[in-house]
């Protein structure tokens, strides 16, 4: 009888949808980014922008765990869908801002083809964030998971091939730190 006085609920799937968007617009910025490095005074900022908003979504969800009663989801696994959901936007910008402190001015096709790997897995959480509140769709976000599976093992192949070439073709030691 006392949890139908303690508030419910609250808006959490409105807090992961807003938050999924904001990453899938961060990793678009970056993809750019990678794409030209001579827009970084303009794309780094932009992240850092969609970044600090993330942030302000996942504090105000954070803020409402604790103080609604009644949760939609198990408290821990709000916690941490928000909060790894952040780390997308906090790994973007701290990409933008290496290029920017090491002061790259080029980078190898890798790095674009990780980037644009990186959007697809923002557009597929994204699209499995959208249907947490139906659970009868349960199968479907599996589904978009094991896709986001793959995608993150194609990055890491991605990855460790751009790491040998760099090793096998970049002679001066400084760029090959810089770049890695």
């Amino acid at each position: 009888m006392f949890g139908k006085f303690m508030p419910r609920e609250g808006r959490f799937f409105d807090f992961f949808n807003e938050h999924a968007e904001l990453a899938c617009r961060g990793t678009v910025e970056l993809a750019a980014l990678m794409s030209n490095l001579d827009e970084l005074s303009r794309r780094r900022p932009a992240i850092e922008a969609l970044e600090k908003e993330a942030d302000k979504v996942t504090h105000d969800c954070i803020e409402m765990l604790h103080q609604v009663f009644i949760t939609p989801l198990d408290r821990d696994q709000i916690h941490k869908l928000v909060t790894t959901m952040d780390d997308i936007l906090d790994l973007s910008e701290d990409v933008a801002q290496c290029v920017d402190l090491y002061d790259i001015h080029r980078v190898g096709p890798e790095a674009k083809v990780l980037a644009d790997i990186c959007v697809r897995c923002t557009e597929r959480t994204r699209d499995a964030v959208a249907l947490l509140g139906d659970m009868s769709r349960g199968q479907e976000i599996l589904n978009i998971c094991k896709e986001i599976d793959r995608l993150e093992t194609d990055a890491d192949q991605v990855m460790r091939s751009a790491i040998a070439k760099l090793f096998r073709e970049e002679a001066d030691a400084k760029e090959i730190l810089k770049q890695k």
